[in-house]
């Protein structure tokens, strides 16, 4: 991460310099540690460029012209979701930064860091990736300036993008251009997207009409369940090639929106996906099928690398807070075949659940073991969900045209296998190795899959539950669910059944930890008062709660924008303005005295009059309760003198001219 550490190494260049809108944590749940140690793992000289001040390239010429590729990330997160929050507020910390820090990496960081990569050095390829690059990829609704933005390949100008996980992709990459290949000769790689220009746009224009490329919605839809032409990991042919609505059709017509992304998710499927290409103007971007997912033996070989799993010493005492809540974790599996619509996992990790061998496990938890700063409890044992180990599709041939987004919704599909038994197994031999006192679950759990398996759910309510136990109903009204793509609230009130009956059986007192959303597209003030009257007759008290936040490339973001569900065409309820939303979030905590007038407002304004009063069935009483405080009052001027000496602006938005970094003057 230093010069330094460079010349004690012996190296007279870096083969590979990672740029990363994240503190440098040698940690398998950070992304940065995994591809690099995986490139190091395969001979390359790799540094880190953890959070680089991004307003001149001086910080790109640390370690001097790197000899292969300059590899680019926003970081864990999409930068605009890592600064802001669903009300568009700057938020108040950086998880990823030492100390929550913020004002680390700029807005939208996978432009402002390629840009400075080409200005450090010339003719060096640029390869960007991550959640931001990642997410982004085609034309994208952007929540926080409102508008249908390009494709980051447009704005960033990398000279290959690379989408989900990039482990295997990456090092293909990186192989070729160290074998002397141009970058034009890597554009056959799966998991890729990369830009053309005008010239080279015409020409695949016609090449793409002369041999019959599908084009459009329309003409797309007779195609759905057939498979691509070969699924190695080479990208197809121009035969299986879709041309998506423009950038300029998608920008004034939310019908031509919600086409390319139901067009877009349906070719996420890496066994049958076709290569999408759209043109922006004159140009076009071509994103090539996925990469194929990882085999077992290659997820073990990533996860067996030598990580330290702490932060770089050159921060000092100063804690990263991302790390630790996952310090102690870990991660069985990746990818989710659970398809929500508001959900990012199945659009960066996929859907093919990819899992680890029990045996790479329990030799990451002896090594966890060994650590003299090990408390003797794993955090948690789990991934994007805790129960989808070793499942997928039982019949391979299936799999290879299925189209399906969801495997659960709207109803779990025959053909998956939902076997709990080795994610059984695994859990016994995690706490009984040495060293090991508890081993926890803390991923959310999916409902409808546990409910197959009465003992999975008393295994984890005997020896895995820390009290509480997180899942995600999200709502209870049928409509919304359906958009979600989530299962009925009976699924939620099965489990709790089951849980609770286990739990009494285990002679524990434990509790689940139900998460709901206010504001989803679908939901108005009636289907939350449900929420809410559900909440009371059940008897939850919600302390956190989720608000929906439009993040680029999801289903329900293009719900959001477009008022239209691009699965089936039909109109959507979308509650926009900010009141309507704070009401929704009020409705969830109903009881907060604080919240009274708003719950208030929203009951009457749903025409439910009923609900308000001192009866058994009343959401709140008729006279607000002591302690409720309305609506905020404005804050008080400060004195003169102390409001001179604060620093203007939010602290890290460099598009605004005026406004300055915190901690400079």
């Amino acid at each position: 991460m230093t010069p330094e550490e460079v010349a004690e190494r012996g190296w007279d260049a870096v083969d590979v310099v990672f740029v990363t809108g994240d503190a440098y944590v040698d940690h398998p749940s950070f992304a940065m540690a995994i591809l690099g140690r995986w490139l190091a793992a395969h001979g390359y000289r790799v540094a880190i460029l953890g959070q680089p001040d991004w307003h001149s390239c001086r910080p790109w010429q640390t370690f001097g012209r790197p000899r292969i590729c300059f590899a680019v990330s926003a970081g864990n997160m999409d930068s605009m979701v890592n600064h802001y929050t669903a009300n568009r507020k700057v938020r108040n910390d950086d998880a990823y930064s030492p100390g929550g820090a913020i004002g680390r990496r700029p807005d939208r960081a996978t432009l402002a860091y390629c840009q400075r990569a080409r200005e450090a050095y010339k003719g060096v390829p640029i390869v960007a990736g991550g959640v931001e690059a990642s997410l982004r990829r085609i034309a994208h609704y952007d929540y926080w300036s409102d508008k249908v933005r390009r494709s980051i390949v447009m704005d960033a100008k990398p000279d290959l993008l690379v989408f989900g996980m990039g482990e295997r992709t990456l090092l293909e990459i990186v192989r070729r251009l160290d074998g002397g290949e141009s970058v034009e000769n890597l554009h056959d790689l799966r998991g890729v997207a990369y830009r053309l220009g005008a010239k080279e746009a015409a020409t695949l224009s016609r090449s793409v009409a002369d041999e019959g490329a599908t084009a459009g919605l329309s003409s797309s839809a007779g195609h759905e369940n057939r498979p691509s032409a070969g699924a190695d990991e080479k990208a197809p042919s121009w035969q299986d090639t879709i041309v998506l609505p423009s950038y300029e059709e998608v920008s004034r017509d939310k019908r031509a929106f919600a086409e390319m992304t139901r067009i877009a998710h349906l070719e996420t499927n890496p066994y049958n996906a076709r290569r999408l290409v759209q043109f922006h103007g004159s140009e076009a971007v071509v994103v090539n099928p996925p990469a194929m997912p990882l085999e077992p033996d290659e997820i073990d070989r990533v996860y067996d690398l030598p990580f330290t799993r702490r932060p770089h010493p050159s921060y000092g005492e100063q804690k990263i807070p991302a790390l630790e809540v996952v310090r102690d974790s870990i991660q069985i599996m990746r990818g989710c075949f659970g398809g929500c619509a508001f959900c990012s996992i199945t659009a960066h990790e996929g859907r093919i659940v990819q899992s680890r061998g029990r045996e790479s496990i329990l030799a990451e938890i002896r090594r966890m073991a060994g650590d003299r700063d090990f408390t003797g409890t794993i955090s948690n044992l789990g991934g994007p969900t805790a129960n989808m180990y070793r499942m997928n599709c039982s019949r391979p041939e299936v799999r290879r045209k299925c189209r399906r987004l969801s495997c659960l919704h709207p109803r779990v599909c025959k053909l998956l296998a939902t076997d709990h038994g080795p994610l059984i197994e695994l859990m016994k031999a995690a706490r009984h190795e040495p060293g090991v006192k508890q081993v926890l679950v803390a991923s959310g759990v999916r409902m409808d899959l546990a409910l197959r398996s009465k003992a999975y759910i008393g295994h984890l309510a005997r020896h895995h539950v820390g009290g509480h136990l997180k899942v995600a109903p999200e709502h209870t009204d049928a409509a919304v669910l359906q958009l979600m793509k989530k299962p009925t609230v009976a699924a939620f009130e099965a489990f709790a059944r089951r849980f609770a009956e286990a739990s009494r059986g285990a002679g524990k007192r434990q509790y689940l930890l139900p998460y709901f959303i206010a504001g989803h597209p679908g939901s108005d003030l009636r289907a939350m008062i449900d929420v809410a009257m559900f909440l009371k007759r059940t008897g939850y008290r919600i302390e956190q709660v989720q608000e929906f936040l439009p993040g680029p490339f999801d289903i329900a973001t293009c719900m959001y924008h477009t008022g239209i569900d691009p699965m089936t065409g039909r109109s959507v309820y979308v509650p926009r303005g900010m009141r309507e939303r704070r009401m929704q979030k009020a409705l969830l905590q109903y009881a907060k005295p604080e919240n009274y007038r708003l719950v208030h407002e929203a009951l009457l304004q749903a025409g439910r009059s009923d609900l308000v009063g001192d009866g058994p069935e009343c959401l709140i009483p008729a006279h607000p309760p002591a302690g409720e405080r309305g609506e905020k009052e404005p804050r008080p001027q400060r004195p003169a003198a102390a409001k001179s000496s604060r620093p203007s602006g939010t602290g890290y938005r460099p598009h605004r001219k005026t406004a300055k970094r915190r901690g400079r003057n």
